[in-house]
């Protein structure tokens, strides 16, 4: 298994934990986040893209199958137009970790944490964020609003993920 951190900043030498600010997890433990290859996907995106990612799982009915995903696609990121250009033009960095410090916090997101410094494995330069989705065999959609799938991807069978919505165009 490998897992990773991305970033837009090039010379990250060691990760420190840092505070959740999600309600939900412990306010009180520091936390360095990483992700798992196959949620990767979902973060090859500039840091504040909103984005609906979903992908099949183990339990992904063959009726989602066909409603949400192509005849080839096992992975489908959506974006919104007015992110293409950054897209294109955005520089991000994988900096791989070793799993052995890390414990799962979230299978169907793919986070894992580590609650002690890290230092990464290497360092990995993505010219173009659009490009290596293609690579990875990710569809990739763009979409006026993110917001007419967004109730509906929620009650699906598939493993979901949305990231940065509060940066989305507003609902209409």
């Amino acid at each position: 298994m490998r897992i990773f951190h991305v970033s837009e900043e090039d010379d990250i030498h060691e990760f420190q934990p840092r505070v959740p600010t999600r309600q939900d997890l412990d306010q009180t433990t520091g936390l360095v986040w990483a992700v798992n290859e196959a949620c990767l996907p979902n973060y090859l995106t500039p840091r504040n893209c909103p984005r609906i990612c979903f992908h099949v799982g183990p339990n992904t009915s063959d009726a989602d199958k066909e409603m949400y995903l192509s005849a080839s696609g096992q992975h489908v990121v959506i974006i919104e137009n007015s992110w293409f250009e950054r897209m294109t033009n955005t520089k991000l960095y994988l900096y791989e970790f070793d799993p052995i410090y890390f414990n799962l916090q979230d299978d169907n997101a793919g986070y894992y944490v580590s609650e002690v410094t890290q230092v990464p494995m290497s360092k990995i330069k993505i010219e173009n964020p659009l490009h290596e989705l293609f690579r990875r065999q990710v569809e990739v959609r763009f979409v006026n609003h993110l917001w007419d799938l967004y109730d509906d991807i929620q009650q699906t069978t598939l493993r979901w993920s949305m990231c940065r919505m509060r940066h989305a165009r507003p609902r209409s």
